[in-house]
């Protein structure tokens, strides 16, 4: 029976698209909060505008909403709802501002919606800096000077008597400290300040003393209403303060306090959760100490579920959104059961006995190519804005271990690159920087001092040494004959964290053969239980890892096993879309009676829940730990093709070491990948192709461009996300191209050239296959012409601009090339029309990242099909036979993080650079893609001022709609060619418009919106609507 019996339907908001600073850990804490609340009998109403989630797949609710996340969606949702209780801690701060919001404006009390979990005040006093500074110096936690201010004029007169400079400006109400920053002098605070101000929702913001240089910590703490708290998980970051905690590497439990220190920080935080008010729930409390006095002082705290929730929940296998949100219907941590050991009730605290590291992945290549405004040009520069895009998780029985697995868990060996770099060229790379670790190696590896690197980059000397301790082992690998000789030299060595590539290399060899002679000296892994409590208890919840060691910790089973491999850390290109479609994967073939084996290495997902698979390895997506944990297991089969480019890249070799793949052959995978071999299959399909051509090296490329004619879309082959794609229009622009941005690339693959279909309108189609038949289903059509890449266009599906002759050609060619390809479960095809032509461009034979908004859209789960057809199930069997055509239109908009990456001009091009999604549905095509303009935070105005540049053409359609063309201020801005305007309206949060077709729809889509009310209807509901008419 539910704790709070007067409580029957609860809303929980989600955290929207995902962006920087608020990723898919936010799908993680909902999903398992949603679960959890259903479990005990409440009925859940889910809001969240993000379809790549799988909180938002209908059955996971009673009442799920994909609309725009603005307090008058909200409000309407509530009305038809009526829910009785707001559960705000689980969407990030997004959900959290909005309820402050819905709280502040009267409308929970308007339909009697009570907050739980935080109440106002609790939040209140957590999140505005002024309010938690005062309760801080109230019960005597130290914190660093500052003062909240409200004007430039007020925040210079505190600098200039106070803190002098550097001096740090931490915006209010932001999320992934958007607008803040150091300023190291007074101009660079004027800048910071007057940015972070206009970004602040109440106009306010914190400045403060530097703290930069020390050493930075995190607890995560939970507390329930009889005021029990425990303290989940401590966390140290590796970079020192400076660097915001979302971009350090950090490592759990923390390594370098002393007992006393922590102990004080424990007392502490249990002090800070009872003074805000934090009822139920978890919080994120951070803490800095300085390494030379030893002063401690707390920097802020999260009163919600926050990245390092996620974190902190995998480090220790203790659910923190699942309790929290029991905890918030009147549970204590008592009464609630440890899944894990199914003895101990969450009010005992987890300890663990293995080290936890976490390295964010970053995306800076996608932006540094752009105009910027700055005077120095793209900067790689970390600070106290967050930037990175996803992270990995490494689990090892010693810090060296763990940090060994999650850097090859990046999937970024740049060990060569830096090895070329000169002394002087590595030195200048120790300021914060995405790639500042592998400086640090290098350096190491040259017999730089640990004493000089740490005044260098303020490191705690500890983790130095214990990277200093690899390299030298590093060094005697390379230097001493024999160095391997049985199972304990190999023990040793794999206890640093080295992969077989890495001994191989030092060795001379292959990996190959340096797995051979591993496996020869009898030296392979066992796998470790991650149990909450170090051993002290059975875990009957098998969530493991790989070490070194004698014992295994395996439970052996006989039911028949499938691995499937993840999408490691979230990048662009390869999302939260990768994630969901694997977890659906899991959840239909444990349906279907097997044994799911999850393999991942990112901790902000669904797929790596503790209960999500029958079995879950937290290792990294490399050839090594998958053969690995293949011959430990020997499952009926891998399957490769649901979690993007990461698992796909590894199918041939897994393929030729004997591992089963199942659903889509190597030699598909390789007919659609391989363009020579495409392109060949093309042809005697009979499907019309854009001329082209591919190039060994750059000098042929040269050649063939002449002989193809420009313009022309240049690229690398097997690449995710249009990474290093150009459109090039001279021999010039190539030129440019593959001396930059081509040579840039780790690996060398060979070049694509093909004619540029210049302002063709572009498709996009996921099919179904189990070898013998194909189902299209979905065709989107892209609102933005060719030249943009698909993953950052507007998408509307079913499509509004082909005749009925041109959607067959293209069913009919998608069901010709699965069936010639091979492919047993998905395909995604992109095609362009141009003069009526239909032109094939590329086909992935595998899931996509349109699956999830598809699978909405249509009301079919297509990755659970696809999983069931890799096990040998047919469309026939699964009852999905018919191309479906839904009964309404559903588009999708891309979010993009311009915010993040200061001087950036916005620009849409052939790379990829949007983080997340939104989706927009109705019966009229137009207000689908007002709503989803919405959800991705374009607020659309219905009224006012519009700026043109480079769009003369189209002021006078605006004009006839009622809106005033202005060439100071507006409120909308449209630029069709890159300008510094662009800019200022990304920092000034302004509306604006980059492409002739956004243009276009969106002018419809205000008209329309202007006379329609703009109703909310859940995605169940949309399951029943009659064919759309336009």
């Amino acid at each position: 029976m539910p704790a709070r019996t007067d409580l029957k339907k609860i809303l929980i908001i989600g955290s929207g698209p995902i962006t920087i600073g608020q990723a898919a850990e936010f799908d993680y804490s909902g999903t398992q909060a949603v679960k959890a609340l259903r479990s005990v009998g409440y009925q859940v109403v889910l809001v969240n505008a993000n379809p790549a989630t799988i909180m938002t797949d209908p059955e996971l609710s009673e009442g799920t909403y994909l609309e725009p996340l603005t307090v008058e969606f909200l409000e309407k949702i509530i009305a038809t709802e009526r829910p009785d209780a707001l559960l705000p801690t689980l969407g990030g701060q997004t959900a959290l501002n909005l309820s402050m919001a819905l709280h502040e404006q009267g409308i929970l009390a308007k339909y009697g919606v009570e907050l739980i979990g935080a109440n106002a005040a609790a939040i209140k006093k957590g999140e505005d800096r002024e309010a938690f500074q005062q309760a801080m110096i109230k019960i005597g936690v130290d914190v660093p000077r500052g003062k909240m201010v409200h004007s430039l004029e007020e925040g210079l007169a505190f600098a200039r008597e106070i803190t002098g400079y550097p001096v740090v400006v931490r915006p209010s109400f932001t999320l992934g400290g958007t607008g803040g920053g150091i300023a190291e002098n007074e101009p660079e605070f004027i800048e910071i300040l007057t940015r972070g101000l206009s970004l602040s929702p109440t106009h306010s913001a914190l400045v403060e003393e530097s703290i930069v240089g020390w050493k930075e910590y995190e607890l995560e703490v939970m507390r329930d209403k009889n005021d029990t708290v425990v303290i989940i998980t401590s966390i140290e970051n590796v970079d020192p303060m400076g660097v915001h905690t979302g971009d350090s590497i950090t490592v759990a439990p923390a390594q370098t306090l002393s007992d006393v220190e922590y102990q004080k920080m424990r007392d502490a935080a249990i002090a800070i959760i009872r003074e805000i008010g934090v009822e139920t729930g978890g919080s994120n409390i951070q803490f800095a100490i300085d390494p030379k006095s030893g002063r401690m002082i707390v920097i802020e705290m999260n009163p919600r579920v926050s990245r390092s929730s996620a974190l902190a929940s995998k480090a220790t296998g203790f659910p923190i959104a699942k309790i929290a949100a029991l905890l918030a219907v009147g549970y204590t941590l008592d009464e609630i059961p440890n899944d894990i050991t199914r003895k101990t009730p969450a009010s005992f605290e987890p300890t663990i006995d293995y080290v936890v590291t976490k390295i964010p992945r970053f995306a800076f290549e996608k932006f540094s190519t752009l105009p910027n405004l700055n005077p120095g040009g793209f900067s790689d520069r970390l600070g106290t804005q967050m930037k990175s895009v996803g992270e990995v998780m490494a689990i090892g029985r010693t810090f060296k271990e763990s940090f060994g697995k999650a850097l090859r868990s990046l999937e970024a060996d740049v060990r060569a690159e830096f090895s070329s770099y000169t002394t002087e060229e590595l030195e200048a790379r120790l300021y914060p920087s995405p790639t500042r670790i592998y400086a640090i190696l290098e350096l190491l590896r040259r017999g730089e001092q640990v004493d000089h690197l740490y005044d260098k980059t303020r490191i705690e000397p500890w983790f130095l040494t214990q990277l200093k301790e690899v390299v030298d082992a590093e060094h005697d690998l390379q230097t001493e004959q024999n160095r391997l000789e049985d199972a304990e030299d190999w023990r040793f060595v794999k206890s640093l964290g080295l992969s077989d590539a890495q001994v191989g290399e030092l060795m001379g060899v292959s990996e190959t053969m340096a797995r051979k002679e591993r496996l020869a000296a009898g030296s392979r892994p066992v796998y470790k239980t991650v149990d909450t409590c170090a051993a002290e208890f059975e875990a009957y919840t098998p969530y493991h890892y790989s070490a070194y060691e004698l014992e295994d910790e395996v439970r052996p089973t006989d039911k028949p096993k499938v691995v499937i491999l993840g999408s490691g850390p979230i990048r662009i290109g390869q999302g939260v879309e990768f994630d969901y479609a694997t977890v659906h994967a899991v959840w239909a073939l444990r349906d279907a009676g097997y044994e799911t084996i999850m393999v991942n290495s990112n901790p902000e997902t669904v797929s790596t829940d503790y209960d999500t698979a029958d079995r879950l390895y937290f290792e990294p997506l490399t050839l090594e730990d998958v053969l690995n944990l293949v011959e430990h297991e020997q499952p009926l089969g891998v399957i490769a093709t649901l979690g993007g480019q990461t698992p796909l890249k590894l199918a041939k070799k897994l393929s030729e070491a004997g591992v089963q793949l199942l659903g889509t052959p190597w030699e598909a995978i390789h007919r659609a990948e391989d363009r020579a071999e495409f392109n060949k299959l093309c042809t005697e399909l009979g499907i019309p192709q854009p001329k082209g051509a591919v190039a060994r090296t750059p000098e042929e490329a040269l050649k063939l461009a002449e002989a193809l004619g420009y313009p022309l879309m240049a690229r690398p082959s097997y690449v995710l996300g249009g990474r290093a794609m150009q459109v090039v229009h001279s021999p010039e622009e190539l030129y440019w191209y593959l001396n930059g941005i081509y040579a840039a690339l780790t690996e060398r693959p060979s070049i694509l050239l093909d004619e540029y279909l210049e302002n063709a309108l572009e498709l996009d189609v996921d099919a179904l296959c189990d070898g013998k038949q194909v189902v299209v289903a979905g065709i989107m059509e892209h609102i933005e012409r060719a030249g943009v890449h698909s993953g950052d266009s507007a998408t509307i599906l079913p499509p509004v601009s082909l005749s009925p002759e041109q959607l067959e050609t293209v069913r009919a060619y998608t069901r010709k090339l699965a069936l010639a390809v091979g492919v047993k479960g998905l395909i995604n095809v992109q095609y362009a029309l141009k003069d009526g032509v239909v032109y094939i461009l590329e086909a992935n034979p595998r899931a996509s990242r349109t699956v999830p908004f598809v699978s909405k859209a249509i009301g079919h789960p297509l990755a659970k099909y696809a999983a069931l057809i890799a096990v040998g199930k047919t469309l026939d069997e699964l009852g999905f036979t018919q191309d479906p055509t839904p009964g309404f239109y559903s588009v999708k908009e891309v979010l993009i993080p311009w915010l993040k990456f200061p001087g950036v001009i916005p620009v849409l091009g052939p790379e990829m650079r949007s983080t997340g999604e939104s989706m927009g549905i109705d019966t009229d095509p137009y207000l689908a893609y007002y709503r989803a303009e919405l959800g991705v935070g374009q607020h659309l105005p219905l009224s006012g001022k519009v700026r043109f540049i480079g769009a003369d053409h189209l002021k006078a359609d605006w004009m006839a709609a009622g809106f005033e063309v202005s060439e100071g201020d507006y409120d909308l801005l449209i630029a069709l060619t890159p300008h510094p305007e662009l800019r200022r309206a990304v920092e000034t949060g302004k509306p604006f418009i980059t492409t002739l077709e956004g243009a276009r729809w969106s002018l419809e889509a205000i008209l329309r919106a202007r006379s329609s009310s703009l109703s909310v209807r859940s995605l169940q509901a949309w399951h029943g609507a009659k064919k759309p008419a336009l």
